[in-house]
Order: C-alpha cells, then sequence, then structure tokens
C-alpha cells in the first residue's frame, strides 16, 4: 500500500467496524486512527499500529477528540418528499388531542396529501431537502425514498421525479421505491 500518499489522517477516534462477534457486534477499535488516501480508507486501526509513513506523510490530520466513525447508515423506509407541514399537529398531540379531532381540524394525512398534491416538483424538492439535509447530517449515506402521499399516478410519479433529482443535489445515494396505495 502506498502510505506516502495519505490525504487525511483522522486520530484519537473509535471505531466501528461491523467485524465484531459475540458481545462486541461493532467490532470496536478504541484509541484508533483511519486514514485516507484518493477518497478511499487506505488503512484503520488502533493508534499503536499506525505505520509511520501514514503518519509521516498524511497531508492533512484531523483529531477526533474521541468520536467515533462508523460505516454510512441506510435508511431504508423514508419519506421524505412531501408537501406542506404539521408541525402544528404535533402542538396538538402534546395537548392531548385525538387523530379525529387533529383531522376535523382539518389536519392529518388529508391535509398532506393535498398539499403535496397542489406542490410542484420544485416545491416538493424545496420543502423536502431540509429534511434530506439533517438525515445525511445524522450519518445517512444511504436513503429509500418511497412515495405514498399522492394517492394518484401524477402525484406520485412528481414525489418519485423529485426523489431521483437529490441524487444530483445532495451527496447520498437514493433509492426509490413507488408506493401509490399507501
Amino acid at each position: 500500500m502506498d502510505y506516502e500518499n495519505t490525504d487525511i489522517l483522522i486520530t484519537d477516534v473509535h471505531l466501528a467496524t461491523m467485524e465484531g462477534s459475540g458481545d462486541d457486534l461493532l467490532g470496536k477499535v478504541d484509541d484508533a486512527a483511519l486514514a485516507v488516501c484518493a477518497g478511499n480508507i487506505s488503512w484503520l486501526g488502533p493508534i499503536s499500529k499506525l505505520p509511520s509513513e501514514i503518519k509521516n506523510n498524511a497531508k492533512q490530520i484531523i483529531e477526533a477528540d474521541g468520536r467515533w466513525i462508523t460505516p454510512g447508515l441506510v435508511d431504508c423506509h423514508s419519506h421524505v418528499i412531501y408537501g406542506g407541514n404539521r408541525a402544528g399537529e404535533f402542538a396538538m398531540r402534546l395537548e392531548g388531542a385525538s387523530y379525529a379531532e387533529i383531522a376535523r381540524a382539518g389536519g392529518g394525512i388529508v391535509s398532506t396529501v393535498s398539499a403535496t398534491r397542489a406542490a410542484s416538483l420544485d416545491e416538493l424538492l424545496t420543502q423536502s431537502l431540509p429534511r434530506i439535509d439533517a438525515l445525511i447530517n445524522d450519518g445517512v449515506t444511504t436513503l429509500e425514498i418511497k412515495s405514498g402521499y399522492g394517492l394518484d399516478c401524477n402525484t406520485e410519479w412528481r414525489m418519485l421525479r423529485a426523489a431521483r433529482r437529490v441524487k444530483s443535489m445532495r451527496p447520498v445515494d437514493v433509492i426509490t421505491s413507488f408506493l401509490g396505495a399507501h
């Protein structure tokens, strides 16, 4: 391995290698380091076994202060592309309102379906990107985006087209699923 071209060395981390067994299913490595070369992990392991070529030649060294490095997370069931906002319903629920009371007040799934049907593809993206950004910031690298709030073919397809656009707008792998009978 050509460790002399290490771009980034991250030290003082806990690693979850996912190669564990028994009581340590994460494959936890404490007091560890991880090296990156040309966008790929080139070395990882206990800092005590870090090759000197990596440490001496790393272009950038990041002290992670004991943080965790884990494989990217996969969200395999999300409905992040939709119109509208139901935050007001959450407040009603906190005050003890039933779902039936919320629906009578104009909320519930019907309000989401109406807002989604009324939204253009660009509006769906604008409303949904903050939700997607939050998932990315939490470590999601692969996102299955399901339709399901349109409940008619045109809206469901528009939701899926919006979801597919996310691939070119954000650093996340996107898989789409039609869920028109949701």
